[in-house]
């Protein structure tokens, strides 16, 4: 990786980089079009961007893909000088689909996908609740889910592209109903490869796989129409200018739970909210430029929403997964020395 990989993002950087978060399949020549600059100069800086590891692109199964399953929101507490080496364990789980250092009362949290549905956590938990160095583990069943957001266009489409974000930013996210069966040993493979290197291109996997092109842009087309699968652009935070993110526990009045759950949904800040079965409770994602916006997040916002009662806070320091994928600062050959001295580790 470039050791600069993880600095803020110039002009044109982040104009791409957000192109590429409301559809990272799309054209080198439609991201062009849309960040005004040429198809030759785009792709040659984006295709840098990706080699990098500043952006990935991934695309993954929809959660439903696997059979019915259930969510649970871990926060870990690990002994001394452990928690880098916990995470590193936790994100090379195949059931972890989120996973984050953060200050505060945890060292680490985590959201682990149990399949088959709540009743199996215990053989899914046990496991990774033995790993060396955990000191304090508490889980909590999610029970549902008001938004993911992986497009920060609300805070930086009318700044950068200066047009008007897709209104999907505030919609409740239904589970869809993929299951196992629409998937055959070909899709499979198909998105195995675009797990790695989501921008691949069908050609190339055609190739790779020894079947015709035709086929598995067709096959790739009639899971993505189906939402059977999700493109994912993962980027660090900062380098596009958010330099805060934030995990909260809001507590709320039980008869509010679906009101504010509504209004926060909506808040272009939040990137993802939902609901924990624990203390009348819900978990919210924030992400702001600076300290000062999150202040005003939380004082002119969030403290005026009728059924609030107070909330905890913890600020994530380095993300390792997000979306069942490890990211390109953390992953494989980017686990560096350097970084981890700068983590303090």
């Amino acid at each position: 990786m470039n050791p600069h990989a993880l600095d803020r993002l110039d002009d044109l950087g982040r104009r791409i980089v957000v192109a590429l978060q409301r559809d990272g399949r799309a054209s080198w020549r439609a991201i062009a079009d849309v960040v005004g600059a040429s198809v030759t100069t785009v792709a040659r800086r984006g295709q840098q961007l990706l080699a990098d590891g500043v952006v990935k692109v991934a695309v993954v199964p929809a959660l439903s893909a696997g059979g019915p399953y259930a969510s649970f929101w871990v926060r870990i507490n690990c002994r001394p000088g452990m928690a880098m080496a916990v995470a590193a364990t936790l994100s090379a789980h195949q059931d972890v689909r989120f996973c984050s250092t953060v200050s505060g009362e945890y060292d680490l949290m985590a959201e682990i996908i149990v399949r088959g549905g709540a009743t199996n956590q215990l053989s899914v938990v046990e496991g990774l609740r033995s790993i060396d160095g955990v000191e304090r583990w508490r889980s909590d069943l999610i029970m549902h889910v008001y938004k993911v957001s992986f497009q920060w266009g609300r805070q930086l489409y009318g700044e950068l592209l200066g047009s008007e974000p897709e209104e999907d930013d505030g919609r409740s996210v239904d589970p869809v109903d993929c299951g196992p069966d629409h998937f055959d040993a070909a899709d499979l493979e198909i998105l195995s490869v675009l797990r790695e290197d989501g921008r691949e291109t069908f050609q190339r996997i055609a190739d790779r796989l020894g079947i015709n092109e035709s086929s598995v842009r067709r096959r790739f087309d009639r899971l993505r129409a189906g939402h059977c699968v999700e493109v994912h652009t993962l980027v660090s935070s900062a380098a596009l200018g958010m330099n805060s993110e934030t995990l909260m526990t809001i507590k709320v009045s039980p008869s509010r739970i679906q009101a504010v759950g509504e209004e926060l949904a909506h808040h272009p800040s939040v990137r993802f909210l939902a609901s924990l079965v624990a203390d009348n409770s819900l978990l919210c994602e924030v992400i702001t430029p600076s300290v000062q916006e999150l202040h005003t997040f939380l004082n002119d916002f969030l403290a005026r929403l009728d059924g609030v009662e107070g909330w905890s806070a913890s600020m994530e320091l380095l993300y390792l997964k997000r979306a069942f994928v490890e990211t390109p600062w953390w992953s494989s050959e980017t686990k560096v020395p350097g970084l981890l001295a700068e983590l303090g580790v």
